[in-house]
């Protein structure tokens, strides 16, 4: 169970994270909207800190940041930045993220080859060339 719960958050907020993207009112400035997507986020992150860490110092816990916690930041608001404007721009609820973890997964295959040494199987090689024609079924018109 404890390789499960996590993968089942993943959908479900990945879920409602696509209907709450493609909700942001069109008239909405793209960037005020994360602003205030931030300061929740920030609000529930540090609340579940202090929920989950009994006598936890989350001061402490900042000292501990690297890169990684910085790039992720900006990285985080690239995605969504991106989806809002491709929502914005027309695509499909159905297509988009359909489209975009498919593309996403070929490249974390080389992204896993090249920079953590992972191996790549026949069936990896098997589930690029239907993520491939996965892409292509859906964006044919």
């Amino acid at each position: 169970m404890n390789y499960i719960w996590p993968l089942l958050i993943i959908i479900f907020s990945n879920t409602l994270y696509q209907i709450c993207a493609k909700g942001i009112p069109e008239q909405m400035n793209t960037y005020a909207s994360m602003t205030i997507t931030y300061a929740v986020a920030t609000l529930f992150s540090a609340a579940a800190f202090f929920v989950t860490t009994k006598g936890g110092n989350i001061i402490k816990e900042f000292s501990h940041t690297n890169w990684a916690t910085i790039i992720l930041g900006i990285v985080i608001t690239g995605l969504e930045v991106g989806f809002i404007f491709a929502y914005k721009a027309g695509w499909k609820v159905s297509t988009l993220a359909t489209v975009s973890n498919a593309a996403l997964a070929v490249i974390l295959i080389f992204v896993g080859l090249i920079g953590y040494h992972e191996s790549i199987t026949w069936s990896k090689v098997l589930g690029v060339a239907i993520c491939l024609a996965g892409l292509y079924f859906i964006n044919k018109k």
